[in-house]
């Protein structure tokens, strides 16, 4: 019984592009009560492998988020599976706004403690009790309402590259950071204000919104799908679009384009630029901000130190890595010092 990948990136690449066929990216997460999320998560495995299914799945006792992608002749046979089990019997499946058929080129299913990291050991809490959902257009108007206060629940590195206009964006590295900085940043207008959130795919402020009914806010309302879904509403329903910039997502891509603005600038010269790029040097992988001119100077690189590690034969790269972990530069997304213009 298969329960693992047995082919690597590349080779499932080469695969993909044989094949011909058109892949479709699309997200979905259910808060939800898993009694055994190992046998649950062996179960998804065995039945999305046999549909070519690659993605990232997490599953824990609090539910499932997934991000994956499937050939288009296959979606059908896959809502039929994801509707034939109980508690995500027509779930919404968010697709994504651009596709691509690199998306993802593994099926990893893994088991977390939690689907969505927030640090909290509180078991009066419930994730499911949560705030109003909002469509698109009932967004848009609570967005313009002057008595209410629109948060981005992502983390920096996302909402520097695009937001809501007016949105407050926390200069966080984590999710599980912005929970207490919001609350007391908040917490003389639990009563009076209107708590608008708003993530990538929603599966955040869901947990967010539930958090802060917990904590005492009265008046809580979340983004339903989030910026995934609003985009797609936006267009069905040709309403006005009132996030500006890219949508940071989390595969190959990095980005979807929402609006024609760019907010950001290049970590690297500060030309106007919103294109995340992970350093090319192994060693390091930090993900920035890098424009075009810079990539081709410095190879893709986010220093003078790791080009020149770059350019160093790949046998002695590999040795300089061994018995090494990846600096923990990776986890501060666009912190280093190195970069002259990081926000």
């Amino acid at each position: 019984m298969q329960l693992y990948n047995t082919l690597s990136a590349k080779e499932r690449a080469v695969l993909i592009e044989e094949a011909g066929k058109q892949r479709l990216t699309l997200s979905f997460y259910q808060y939800a009560h898993i009694g055994n999320p190992e046998l649950f998560r062996n179960y998804l495995f065995i039945a999305w492998n046999e549909l070519d299914v690659l993605g990232r799945i997490y599953v824990a006792h609090e539910g499932i988020n997934g991000q994956l992608s499937v050939p288009a002749e296959n979606f059908d046979a896959l809502k039929t599976h994801i509707d034939s089990i109980d508690f995500l019997e027509d779930v919404r499946l968010n697709i994504a706004v651009e596709q691509d058929n690199m998306s993802f080129l593994k099926l990893k299913v893994k088991v977390r403690t939690k689907i969505v990291a927030d640090g909290l050991n509180d078991e009066t809490f419930d994730v499911t009790n949560k705030g109003v959902h909002l469509k698109a257009l009932e967004f848009n108007k609570l967005l313009e309402d002057p008595n209410t206060i629109c948060v981005d629940m992502r983390n920096h590195y996302e909402s520097e590259i695009g937001h809501f206009e007016g949105a407050i964006t926390p200069d966080v590295d984590t999710f599980r950071d912005s929970l207490d900085i919001i609350e007391e940043d908040l917490k003389d207008h639990k009563e009076d204000k209107n708590l608008l959130m708003y993530c990538t795919g929603g599966i955040r402020c869901e947990k967010a919104s539930a958090y802060y009914k917990h904590k005492g806010f009265k008046n809580v309302f979340q983004l339903e799908g989030g910026i995934i879904e609003y985009v797609r509403q936006v267009k069905s329903e040709n309403l006005e679009n009132k996030f500006i910039g890219k949508n940071f997502v989390f595969d190959h891509r990095r980005g979807e384009r929402i609006s024609d603005d760019v907010i950001a600038q290049c970590h690297q010269c500060g030309q106007a630029c919103d294109t995340h790029v992970n350093c090319e040097n192994e060693a390091c992988h930090l993900l920035f901000i890098q424009c075009e001119s810079c990539r081709d100077n410095m190879q893709g690189c986010c220093s003078t130190e790791c080009q020149e590690i770059f350019n160093l034969p790949f046998e002695e790269q590999k040795a300089l890595r061994k018995g090494t972990h990846n600096s923990n530069k990776i986890f501060k997304k666009g912190r280093s010092e190195v970069l002259k213009y990081k926000k």
